[in-house]
């Protein structure tokens, strides 16, 4: 039965086992973190989706049950704490996932990833942006590592494309983004027009924002 990520427990790992994260948004993208060796891998029974992340004020990638979903990721061991990392994930709960990973990294026998749980959800996600510098950092860092089959794979597995777009490209207000070359541009400006996003300016935005 695939459980709702937080309903799952906490893991509590023995000192002598190597803890490892699974993940499915910006941390694919290894440019925006430290932790080393990092491998291939997915995780089944969940999708992604968009949901709002109240710390932040927008809308992020969380993973919710879908028992006939199965999304990539990576995974990278964390050493020497979970510390920094559960820093970085705030607005997230960690829970152990390690009976649904799949990968070819021998060593790796306890994982864990990261979810938006639903009482951090205030309002309907539509009254908060995706940020296009968040965006923009987690394609580039799917197509690095899977190519463009993955960034495909990545957009049919993620759910809630209708929620707005803010163009923060310029002055990125996600603070982990990454440069990007004009063919990575490219390629999320695709995304983009194939999902058919509402795309928003920061000062249309701001407009929207104060008519509210």
């Amino acid at each position: 039965m695939v459980q709702d990520p937080q309903k799952r427990d906490l893991v509590n790992y023995a000192p002598s086992v190597t803890p490892y994260f699974f993940g499915y948004g910006s941390l694919v993208n290894a440019a925006t973190h430290k932790y080393k060796p990092v491998f291939k891998a997915s995780l089944s029974g969940y999708k992604r989706a968009w949901r709002f992340s109240e710390p932040h004020d927008a809308c992020f990638l969380t993973i919710i049950p879908d028992k006939t979903s199965t999304i990539d990721g990576l995974l990278a061991p964390v050493e020497p704490n979970w510390e920094t990392l559960d820093l970085r994930e705030t607005a997230y709960d960690r829970f152990e996932c390690s009976d649904l990973i799949e990968t070819k990294a021998k060593q790796v026998c306890q994982v864990s990833a990261y979810a938006i749980p639903d009482p951090s959800t205030s309002g309907t996600n539509t009254a908060r942006p995706i940020l296009l510098s968040y965006l923009d950092t987690v394609i580039q860092g799917f197509h690095t590592v899977y190519g463009l089959d993955g960034v495909i794979r990545f957009i049919n597995t993620t759910t809630g494309w209708e929620i707005p777009i803010l163009d923060d490209r310029s002055a990125p207000i996600y603070p982990r983004a990454q440069n990007l070359t004009a063919r990575e541009q490219s390629l999320t400006n695709q995304v983009l027009a194939d999902k058919s996003c509402d795309i928003h300016s920061s000062e249309d935005w701001k407009a929207q924002k104060s008519e509210r």
